[in-house]
């Protein structure tokens, strides 16, 4: 969608989200920044015409509150044809700041918001807030699902702030529904850890065909760093409640997902620590106990899976080199797939199209 030749001095692409227009169109959303960690995403779009082949940089999404505020999310689309983008909007005090504490290992006060276009991205209605239960920051890069029967959902994770003296649930996926359009919003658990050093990260919620709610997480330990398989939970009553929370069996890192017309999902993720670095795209058939993995292969191989050969762990994500991938369903039944990269090749936002085998 973007590609940066390498030894450009630009601004770097973090995160990718695409949708379908009611024309026909593909929207990306994703954020550039002077440098990871900075506190500075200002979230940008670009659209194709023909299927993905070619890309046109529509540009910033809220130009005039650059100074104000620093924006992350990620766009969707409802049943009805609007365009969403929900996320979390950090308050910039400086410029050249970081959002980022080591000490604390979290992230400035931020909060939640939507934001909606009707005319397929083109203008967007500035963001909304969206009250959040727990106390903390959160970490949103999911997108909204917005449900057949019209009910909002939206999930993050809570994460610390830079004041050591918050103390914050972490070991949890917060979801959000609205039924009436943002106005007012309820809350409860997507995800829940028995472990109090679980935590979670790059949570995302969808609609399955049959009515089902599929979320998914990065599931992490606090205490020794390490990562245990992916999360997953289900929910047969549009998020009313969610049946207990399960191992994926896959061990990745940040998790995306997109629905399928014959009930089953696409589960996309990185993988940095396990095998072959690069973005790997599974299909799934999720049951209350078990998540149906059908296939599970790589669909694009990172050149470096660290920019300067650490080891890929979550604390040191300042140092990852390509992430938070996201996959869409194209009306030719293709599949589109995107994440940001920063490799020897070139970095920006990158693509990759393909087609399920049959078995």
């Amino acid at each position: 969608v973007t590609k940066r030749e390498p030894g450009t001095p630009t601004a770097v692409a973090a995160g990718s989200r695409c949708a379908l227009t009611p024309q026909g169109e593909i929207v990306c959303t994703y954020m550039v920044q002077a440098k990871l960690g900075l506190n500075d995403f200002k979230p940008m779009l670009s659209r194709s015409r023909d299927g993905g082949q070619t890309w046109t940089e529509q540009g910033f999404l809220w130009p005039h509150l650059h100074e104000k505020d620093a924006i992350f999310g990620s766009v969707s689309r409802s049943s009805q044809s609007d365009l969403y983008f929900f996320g979390a909007r950090n308050p910039i005090g400086k410029p050249g700041e970081t959002f980022w504490s080591d000490e604390t290992q979290g992230m400035i006060q931020n909060e939640l918001f939507w934001a909606r276009s009707t005319d397929g991205g083109k203008k967007w209605s500035d963001p909304k807030v969206i009250p959040m239960p727990i106390d903390g920051s959160a970490e949103a890069p999911g997108a909204m699902c917005v449900t057949r029967a019209g009910r909002w959902l939206c999930c993050y994770a809570p994460y610390n702030t830079l004041d050591p003296k918050v103390v914050v649930d972490r070991n949890q996926v917060a979801c959000l529904r609205s039924d009436d359009q943002g106005k007012t919003w309820r809350y409860n658990s997507m995800i829940r850890f028995d472990s109090k050093y679980s935590t979670a990260a790059e949570a995302w919620v969808i609609e399955l065909a049959d009515g089902r709610l599929l979320g998914t997480t990065w599931h992490l330990n606090q205490q020794d760093k390490s990562d245990h398989p992916n999360a997953y939970a289900l929910s047969l009553d549009e998020g009313e409640t969610w049946k207990p929370t399960r191992s994926t069996g896959i061990k990745g890192q940040s998790t995306g997902l997109g629905a399928l017309p014959d009930g089953r999902a696409l589960f996309i993720y990185n993988q940095r620590k396990q095998g072959e670095p690069g973005v790997y795209l599974a299909l799934v058939k999720p049951t209350e106990t078990d998540f149906g993995v059908e296939a599970n292969e790589i669909i694009w191989s990172a050149e470096k899976k660290t920019q300067s050969g650490t080891s890929g762990e979550h604390d040191q994500w300042q140092d990852f080199s390509f992430g938070e991938p996201s996959v869409t369903l194209l009306p030719d039944n293709t599949l589109l797939a995107t994440l940001w990269c920063i490799q020897p090749a070139g970095s920006g936002i990158r693509y990759v199209k393909l087609k399920m085998g049959s078995r």
